[in-house]
């Protein structure tokens, strides 16, 4: 495997590519959905995994927007609304990744989601983690309750 021009895995910053998996999870402690992020660095932030699997969510979901309005992601897209599956765009359309990353941090920083690494709460954006393939990712969605 090669690695760009002056950078070691695990030297400057960067670790080795692994695959990690990632479970979505409700507070009720039900796996809602599994999403496996290959070839990322294995020492990251909190902040670049949320922005990666928000990347690969959207652009699983662009690869088939032509022939599905039900977006199944850790935020809800502009314009879009709630359902059982997921959430429903009244149009069928490409999604921003940048702007879906986006609101998925502002929502991690008011407590919208919360993420276990190796149970364990992290809670600083800026967190540096070191993953390995067998690390358990989980993000927890709060939901808030009818009337609440």
């Amino acid at each position: 495997m090669s690695y760009p021009r002056g950078t070691i895995p695990g030297v400057n910053g960067q670790g080795a590519p692994i695959s990690v998996t990632i479970k979505d999870q409700s507070g009720a402690g039900k796996v809602a959905a599994c999403m496996t992020l290959d070839g990322i660095d294995s020492r990251i932030t909190v902040r670049d995994l949320i922005r990666t699997r928000v990347r690969e969510e959207v652009a699983r979901y662009n690869a088939q927007a032509a022939s599905t309005d039900i977006f199944r992601g850790l935020v809800m897209p502009d314009g879009a609304e709630p359902t059982p599956a997921g959430f429903r765009l009244k149009e069928r359309r490409h999604v921003d990744w940048e702007q879906q990353a986006d609101k998925a941090l502002q929502a991690f920083e008011r407590n919208g989601f919360f993420v276990l690494v190796a149970d364990r709460q992290v809670t600083d954006p800026g967190e540096s983690l070191n993953l390995e393939p067998d690390t358990d990712i989980r993000f927890i969605r709060l939901v808030q309750l009818v009337g609440g």
